[in-house]
């Protein structure tokens, strides 16, 4: 019976996982862990924390469910909805400095773009580090004596991933005009589902097919394939599906203003998928409708004295270290996702966001001034993005 409900609540969960589900926050014990045993913190959003839960099997943990909003931990940190101040709550409210002799506790790496670590050490006692980007991956972490590879440290838009995303976007794109359709065109309603479903499958799986043509960060004044959700190009693409539709009806005879306003609904919500925000849905690209994804990474050499911190953070893979000058490099840096997780953490502020008409935004304001729904960055008066 666990094992139906788990796989129920991951369906449900994913069809609607653009929506928040936050379960309670607070301690879990998983084994018997004792007074040594690792404590690892995750946000509250439920499928997350029954696949960490899930990944821990075997182990004996204690997992720290922190308040993220009921939503996933990347998007919570990079929207200011987990912080610092979560962490040091949850610290402080679940009794886990009672149970365990040491001060070590394991975050989730997409999570350092929204959460300081010094803030955390200086409030609690508490060092944090910076797990691995994927829950499966926890157990090796753990017992690698809390060393993450490069494949740990780096996303990926695996078939799976690509797979829950298409359903993620089908599930509420198909089910919003359902009802209508199933009551004065039922006919339609299979076709409709199949369309919808298919074009969100097309996109994704064949994702790998494509990507290396999308440039997220050039102001385009065309489009990409796939990815018409910028400028009217979704309203040209539905006028062309009308004309294509009414020249068919035409031809075979059964063209009328009830079969055109039929198969149009149809065609707009077909277009109204080839209009997702198809970057944004990927951790491989910045969303093109952010205005972040025009901001380059700057570092100042001189600043840096190799701490490797960003490194350790990137979930790109952007950045290695010189240990003979003690330095960072970013050889790697036309990869980067602007998520701002190496501009926060690094303790020297040897790195900023700089804009394309030269201004500059500091690591304060980056740690300070997170992204609302529309991906734009508060800023303070005078400061320049």
């Amino acid at each position: 019976m666990k094992v139906i409900i788990y796989w129920a609540k991951n369906i449900v969960e994913t069809l609607l996982r653009l929506l928040p589900f936050p379960v309670r926050t607070g301690l879990i014990r998983v084994g018997n862990p004792g007074k040594n045993s690792p404590v690892i913190v995750t946000g509250n959003f439920d499928l997350t924390v029954e696949r960490v839960k899930k990944s821990l099997k075997g182990l004996n943990v204690y997992l720290l469910i922190a308040n993220s909003r009921g939503i996933n931990v990347w998007c919570a940190s990079a929207g200011g909805l987990f912080t610092e101040h979560d962490i040091i709550s949850i610290v402080k409210t679940s009794g886990i400095e009672d149970l365990v002799d040491h001060r070590r506790l394991i975050l989730p790496q997409l999570s350092a773009t929204g959460i300081s670590r010094e803030i955390v050490k200086e409030k609690t006692g508490w060092s944090p580090l910076f797990g691995p980007v994927y829950a499966e991956d926890l157990k090796e972490y753990i017992e690698n004596n809390f060393h993450k590879s490069e494949e740990m440290r780096t996303v990926r838009f695996d078939l799976l991933e690509r797979f829950e995303m298409a359903a993620a976007w089908a599930f509420p794109v198909s089910l919003i005009p359902a009802l209508p359709i199933f009551i004065f065109w039922r006919e339609l309603l299979i076709p409709f589902c199949l369309l919808i479903w298919g074009f969100s499958l097309a996109i994704f799986l064949s994702f790998p097919l494509y990507s290396r043509f999308i440039d997220p960060v050039r102001e385009r004044k065309g489009f990409i394939l796939f990815d018409f959700g910028r400028g009217g190009y979704r309203l040209l693409f539905w006028a062309l599906a009308l004309l294509a539709l009414s020249i068919y009806g035409i031809y075979a005879g059964t063209f009328s203003w009830g079969f055109l306003l039929k198969w149009g609904l149809i065609c707009l919500f077909v277009v109204l998928i080839l209009s997702l925000d198809l970057t944004g849905s990927t951790p491989v690209f910045k969303s093109g409708l952010h205005p972040d994804r025009l901001l380059k990474v700057v570092l100042a050499e001189d600043l840096c004295k190799g701490i490797s911190l960003c490194r350790e953070v990137c979930p790109r893979n952007c950045y290695e270290i010189d240990k003979e000058k003690h330095k960072a490099r970013m050889p790697r840096i036309d990869l980067c996702v602007q998520c701002g997780a190496c501009i926060v953490q690094c303790p020297r502020d040897a790195l900023c966001f700089a804009a394309p008409d030269g201004s500059t935004i500091p690591p304060e304001t980056i740690r300070k001034y997170k992204l609302n729904l529309l991906g734009t960055r508060k800023l303070p008066a005078g400061d320049k993005k």
